[in-house]
């Protein structure tokens, strides 16, 4: 009340002074001056993104991303999103009107998947066999489900009759499956799981951020609940969208719950609003979407559009097993011993005998301008990862890749192995 009652006399505001010319508010001195960095012009490298993601953005797709914005509840901005939704229904091959992209990154989808479908309390079945289903089974954790886990190293894979017994033991409300393991190189055999779990009145949920357009993948004739995928790997855009996709029986499940998700951001009774797939006449203010985001992954759905799928899926494979030779010509041993196991998109390479695999990255990227990686998670020591997606995926790139490789074993024949 006594506040109220000074901001009437004193419409400056408390810390205001009234003079004969008028109100000057108070103001303290600027102590942190200008940072020098911030007074010098951007500068980016260019490199040549042969690594597990983000990998080379076409030039078509930088320049839809450099239009000029628009605002997000414009309704051209509603029609692009609804060309977005499209595309995303051709890449993942569904029906489903529940089809969207989240404004983030793959950990984004990820999230959003778990803290809509899962309560508190419930069971969760998570296959981990790298990075992917570990992340799933922390996040699934964090927001109090009951995580239970079927675990195999890097490269293993599971078989149909093993996660039957897991989903009968432990009657799961959910089952996460890695459809692109990136941090093994392998991509994961889908076929079945889905009717596996609608037996055990279980929802499957799958990660396709590394095989999307690269390796054959149909949401709707495999039965897959939840898929999400990444918007940086083959799909070519830059890293911060992630489109995902519920299938009816997943929206019988998310839009019945008890208790309201955990994050209101990825709530999907708003986004399922601003991204118009809820019925209702309008469309409301939820969050600031990212307007040069959705224009960048509407010109790479429209890419893989033109290209078709079956041709980017074999494309992918041509240009895998091109490269996969050239490395066993270099004496290299692929990391998946299975080629029907290997994911198109990143491949993976034990690392060689008597070789410090950091010292390797560091001097292909110093002296090639070319980026691989390592492990990532459990399989950080075993490999190196060498992605090949997209607008890089050309033998061109992948003679270049194995030309870097033969330099560097050269050139560091006398480095440790760590």
């Amino acid at each position: 009340e006594f506040r109220a009652l000074v901001s009437i006399s004193n419409p400056g505001g408390p810390h205001a002074r009234s003079t004969k010319h008028g109100v000057h508010r108070g103001m303290s001195s600027v102590t942190i001056p200008p940072p020098a960095c911030m007074l010098r012009p951007l500068e980016a490298p260019f490199r040549y993104l042969f690594g597990p993601g983000p990998s080379n953005v076409p030039p078509r797709v930088l320049a839809a991303g450099g239009r000029p914005i628009i605002g997000h509840m414009h309704s051209e901005m509603f029609g692009i999103m609804n060309d977005i939704k499209k595309g995303i229904q051709y890449a993942f091959q569904t029906s489903n009107n529940m089809t969207l992209a989240m404004s983030g990154s793959g950990h984004t989808a990820m999230e959003c998947a778990l803290f809509n479908i899962v309560e508190p309390g419930e069971s969760v079945l998570v296959a981990i066999n790298g990075i992917w289903g570990e992340r799933v089974a922390e996040i699934a954790e964090r927001m109090g489900a009951k995580v239970h886990t079927l675990v195999k190293t890097p490269g293993g894979h599971f078989t149909n009759a093993e996660i039957e017994q897991a989903l009968a033991k432990h009657k799961p409300v959910l089952f996460f499956l890695t459809h692109g393991e990136s941090s093994a190189g392998l991509v994961h055999p889908v076929d079945g799981v889905g009717d596996t779990c609608h037996k055990y009145n279980c929802l499957l949920l799958v990660d396709s951020v590394a095989s999307l357009g690269a390796a054959p993948l149909l949401m709707d004739q495999q039965n897959i609940d939840i898929l999400y995928t990444g918007s940086q790997k083959a799909l070519n855009a830059p890293p911060g969208t992630a489109p995902i996709s519920f299938s009816e029986r997943a929206c019988h499940k998310m839009f019945n719950r008890k208790t309201k998700p955990v994050s209101y951001l990825l709530d999907m009774t708003h986004l399922s609003n601003y991204w118009g797939n809820d019925g209702k006449p309008e469309r409301t203010y939820h969050h600031t979407g990212p307007v040069s985001g959705f224009f960048a992954l509407r010109e790479s759905l429209a890419i893989l559009a033109e290209t078709g799928l079956e041709n980017s899926w074999k494309h992918h494979t041509e240009v895998a097993e091109y490269f996969w030779k050239g490395l066993e010509d270099l004496g290299l041993k692929l990391f998946i011993k299975d080629k029907d196991l290997r994911l198109p998109s990143v491949t993976t390479i034990a690392i060689p005998e008597g070789y410090n695999w950091k010292e390797l990255l560091a001097y292909i990227m110093k002296h090639h301008r070319i980026e691989f990686a390592g492990g990532l998670g459990p399989s950080v020591g075993m490999l190196l990862r060498i992605g090949l997606m997209g607008y890089n995926c050309n033998k061109a790139n992948a003679a270049m890749a194995l030309a870097a490789l033969e330099d560097a074993l050269k050139q560091l024949t006398n480095c440790t192995k760590k």
